[in-house]
């Protein structure tokens, strides 16, 4: 492995320090990183079908190899531990376990054994992802996430998976941004399965968090001491683009949909009555709400997962009735604004103070709910120099910005545990295949050759030192 040590440690003018026990780590998804999707018995996923689309993914790049995670977890898992990662997020494709979604694969189950071993072998903590977007096609054939029935498909392979890796895994969660899942799968289209139907989106949100609460019945139900349950939510906080009521309005409306929705339920404060309001007109959630679901969303989490890139700027509209540009269920009467100052590749703003804003608020809103940063990076433009490292000091300012933000946000009381960086690998970045890169290692794709970028050297002596360079 390369050695070498960032110019931003020489240039700190301090350092600040993370709570002892601080949880540092990396992440990924099954369809991101693993391939193999026709091997170990793996069944077809709405992403294998949705790739095979015309004109769906850029260049129509598709998961059929990835970064062959499958075949080269071992390799992967020496490079964390190389970096001295004490903690890897992955997420289990529910296709590899349960190649139509119902039926249990012996092959599948013993792959993540392995998986779950050679990290073991190596010290470093599994985090386990139940769902992270890759549903059984054969699930979708029968309705996906617009069906009840999902719910209770989905809750019965959680607690298989939990029978089969229990012993091995302390720290589950039970589904990834739920939000991606309906809104950009059901309601926009750019994201698997493809429908644009607001109100199955609308439909398809509540199965999702129907079926973490049942999950999550289901893993208590089998649960050992020591063992932490979860859920990751993505969160784009509302900068309003300027002052007065129509703006706070227009900020409302967007965090309402984006971030309360999904969050507020999971609380026990079932969804919030200004967000059903903007969303009445749309239909999909009132006949999709039975009784008893909203306790059973409740289910109480033991820490929840913050996954944060970028906040989001908002301005209303002069006519409050008019649709959003923003291809969210229900948003009318405001606009989202392009974004400002330094952009990653991916045209995403960099402001780390929304994140440590976030995290404050979160731990008022949540009444000190335990917090971990699930996914936090950035994409751009990487190439490897003549002297066959990538130098990547824009994503190493990212870093360093967001891990302050962060630290912030702890002195300011929040109850933040941990940061797990997005990604461990470049990987297969969904709509935009192979094109955006946000990997702390690179990937080469044509002969699947891993290289640490100075990222990742960086990333390694953060994780040493329990701390970041206060400033340069």
């Amino acid at each position: 492995m390369l050695d070498g040590k960032p110019e931003i440690w020489g240039q700190a003018t301090g350092v600040l320090n993370f709570p002892q026990r601080f949880l540092w780590g990396a992440s990924t998804a099954s369809y991101q990183v693993e391939g193999g999707v026709t091997e170990g018995g793996r069944g077809p996923s709405i992403w294998d079908v949705f790739t095979g689309l015309p004109g769906k993914i850029q260049d129509g790049a598709t998961g059929e190899v990835a970064c062959d995670h499958f075949h080269r977890y071992p390799e992967d898992v020496t490079i964390m531990a190389d970096l001295g990662l004490p903690a890897y997020r992955f997420s289990v494709s529910w296709s590899r376990v349960m190649p139509d979604g119902k039926t249990v694969s012996q092959q599948g189950l013993d792959h993540y054994r392995r998986l779950v071993d050679e990290l073991r072998g190596r010290d470093i903590e599994p985090v386990l992802t139940l769902y992270h977007w890759d549903l059984p096609q054969a699930l979708e054939d029968e309705g996906g996430w617009r069906s009840r029935e999902t719910a209770d498909h989905f809750a019965a392979y959680a607690a298989t998976v939990h029978q089969a890796l229990g012993d091995r895994v302390n720290q589950w969660t039970t589904i990834n941004e739920p939000f991606c899942a309906a809104f950009l799968g059901y309601g926009s289209g750019i994201h698997a399965p493809g429908h644009t139907d607001p109100a199955a989106a609308l439909t398809a949100a509540h199965h999702l968090l129907l079926a973490h609460g049942k999950a999550m019945r289901e893993l208590r139900a089998q649960s050992a001491p020591g063992q932490e349950f979860s859920l990751a939510l993505n969160f784009s906080p509302a900068l309003a683009d300027g002052h007065g009521p129509e703006h706070a309005e227009a900020a409302r409306k967007f965090d309402g949909i984006h971030n309360r929705f999904f969050l507020d339920p999971v609380l026990g404060k079932g969804y919030p009555d200004d967000v059903l309001a903007d969303v009445a007109h749309v239909g999909g959630l009132e006949s999709a709400i039975q009784d008893g679901d909203l306790a059973t969303i409740s289910a109480p989490i033991d820490w929840l997962g913050v996954n944060y890139y970028a906040p989001t700027r908002v301005a209303p509209l002069d006519d409050p009735h008019a649709p959003s540009n923003c291809p969210l269920p229900g948003l009318r009467g405001m606009d989202v604004l392009p974004p400002r100052g330094r952009l990653t590749a991916f045209g995403w703003e960099q402001t780390p103070g929304s994140l440590t804003e976030l995290l404050r608020w979160l731990n008022w809103h949540t009444g000190g709910l335990p917090l971990i940063v699930a996914e936090n990076g950035a994409a751009f433009e990487d190439s490897v120099d003549p002297d066959d490292r990538i130098h990547d000091p824009d994503r190493v300012t990212y870093l360093a910005e967001h891990l302050r933000a962060v630290h912030a946000a702890i002195d300011g009381g929040a109850d933040v545990r941990g940061y797990l960086v997005w990604s461990l690998l470049d990987n297969f970045e969904w709509s935009m295949g192979y094109s955006k890169r946000f990997g702390i290692v690179h990937v080469d794709f044509e002969t699947q050759r891993r290289r640490l970028k100075d990222s990742a050297l960086f990333y390694r002596d953060v994780i040493a030192r329990n701390a970041v360079p206060a400033g340069v």
